[in-house]
């Protein structure tokens, strides 16, 4: 996007079709909320004073990277969200195999005591930022198998979570409504610090 400053201030005008606005200098999509509250500061000073912050989350929220964490049953309904009828690539988030490619994590299904470790060495190994969504009811606090001896009630006793999707096993449409909550999450609250 390029706008010149020196020939005068700049309006950034909504069309009625949604499609890019040209009003002489500059070229922007009117949907992006980014480049709102900007008129006023153009025409006042003729240039802008803001961090990059809000553009690195928007940026980040179009692009994550996951890594399936498939322990049980739900991993199969994780496998669906990304299949043609949901295709979870349409929204930014593309899986990965790395745990240092990738910036969220989908743990489903039942963590048990010797898998927490590996879940947490894993979780380690992720560049930051890094997010968790825990997927189905095992994952969030044991399940059907919360009384056995074997299994950690919840994942979140062993790696902070961002976002729970309840079920058993949670439909595609709920691990897909997940991902969007984390990105709104992302956009709302900037970036997770751990």
């Amino acid at each position: 996007m390029g706008v010149n400053l020196h020939s005068g201030p700049v309006e950034f005008k909504p069309q009625a079709h949604g499609g890019p606005v040209h009003d002489g200098q500059a070229l922007v999509q009117p949907d992006q909320g980014f480049f709102d509250g900007l008129n006023g500061e153009l025409t006042d000073k003729g240039f802008l004073v803001t961090s990059t912050e809000e553009l690195f989350q928007w940026a980040r929220t179009g692009s994550l990277w996951w890594m399936t964490f498939g322990l049980a049953c739900c991993a199969v309904e994780m496998i669906h969200v990304n299949m043609p009828r949901y295709d979870l690539e349409r929204f930014g988030a593309a899986p990965r195999a790395s745990p240092r490619q990738s910036d969220v994590m989908i743990v489903a299904g039942t963590l048990c005591n010797k898998m927490a470790p590996a879940l947490r060495r894993v979780y380690d190994q992720m560049s930051n930022p890094k997010y968790v969504i825990s997927m189905g009811s095992c994952a969030n606090g044991g399940g059907y198998y919360h009384y056995s001896y074997s299994v950690v009630r919840g994942c979140d006793r062993i790696v902070p979570v961002d976002i729970y999707v309840p079920g058993c096993p949670p439909t595609a449409e709920a691990l897909l409504y997940g991902v969007m909550q984390l990105q709104r999450k992302i956009r709302r609250a900037g970036s997770i610090e751990r």
